[in-house]
């Protein structure tokens, strides 16, 4: 049998083309990456950094909105980045800080408004205070405006009488002019309350005054200029052993301050200690 002849092997001579292209694949990959990154956009950049920061609760880097040229615009896809710029404006506006509006200096208060409230008020009430029923009182820091709380109001009651609302009113119509701030005070005697309505004679006094700042909104005292202050039997200004001592401790007391506007946080000297001193109560 005739033996087969072996072919001899051919040797390829062009085996190095193949890792040669995939070398210059790499390099050319390699160039268009660094080449990207050389030229980064940096408007797009700063949007989406800003972006970013805002969606993880931070602040804004930049002070100022970035302004995109049209040619930059047409580097990427236009609604893109007009979501981002959107996106970034809507943040921005977002967390921006609350903007204080700066309050004029207001004019320093008048020394003589006390002066001309104090005549107002003895012209309108001459009658009552002539009988005792309101005290006026005066000083360069205040005016104290004090009624016995039998003029106004029922024995346990902090609904002021029928008869009682004009005195009311004409009081808020010589007050409502004025900026200054007002405190209304409700005091009571030491004999003891406690109804449904009021457990104490702190609740009494409180609701009493309360009811007269009332009455002074809607004749037109701003209510930002009062506060109530509900004072109960703590400060008796007479004897409480006696019945006349009693009817003066029950008493409403209207402090116009010579300041101006809220009377949040000030408080003042108490007046008996200044003007009209009376006995303590034993």
């Amino acid at each position: 049998m005739a033996r087969r002849r072996r072919h001899a092997e051919h040797q390829n001579h062009e085996a190095w083309a193949i890792p040669y292209g995939d070398l210059i694949t790499l390099l050319l990959a390699f160039f268009v990456v660094m080449y990207s990154m050389s030229s980064i956009n940096e408007g797009k950049y700063r949007i989406l950094s800003d972006s970013l920061v805002a969606a993880f609760r931070g602040t804004p880097m930049t002070p100022t909105p970035v302004q995109i040229s049209p040619a930059e615009r047409g580097q990427g896809s236009q609604a893109e980045v007009s979501g981002l710029d959107r996106s970034r404006l809507m943040t921005r506006r977002d967390r921006a800080p609350p903007v204080i509006a700066q309050k004029p200096d207001q004019p320093p208060p008048d020394p003589a408004a006390l002066a001309r409230m104090a005549g107002e008020v003895r012209l309108a009430l001459q009658g009552l205070i002539d009988t005792g029923g309101v005290r006026v009182r005066e000083t360069e820091m205040w005016l104290e405006i004090e009624i016995n709380a039998d003029i106004l109001f029922p024995s346990g009651v902090a609904q002021a009488m029928p008869e009682a609302l004009p005195i009311l009113d004409r009081l808020a119509t010589i007050l409502a002019p004025f900026p200054n701030a007002i405190r209304v005070e409700g005091h009571t005697d030491d004999r003891p309350i406690s109804t449904a309505v009021f457990p104490s004679n702190w609740e009494l006094s409180a609701a009493r005054a309360g009811h007269v700042v009332q009455r002074f909104t809607r004749a037109g005292v701003n209510p930002l200029h009062m506060e109530i202050i509900g004072l109960g039997e703590y400060h008796p200004v007479a004897d409480n052993a006696t019945v006349e001592g009693r009817d003066r401790n029950r008493r409403v007391t209207i402090v116009v301050l010579q300041e101006r506007g809220s009377v949040t946080g000030r408080r003042r000297q108490d007046p008996e200690s200044v003007a009209d001193p009376v006995p303590p109560a034993k």
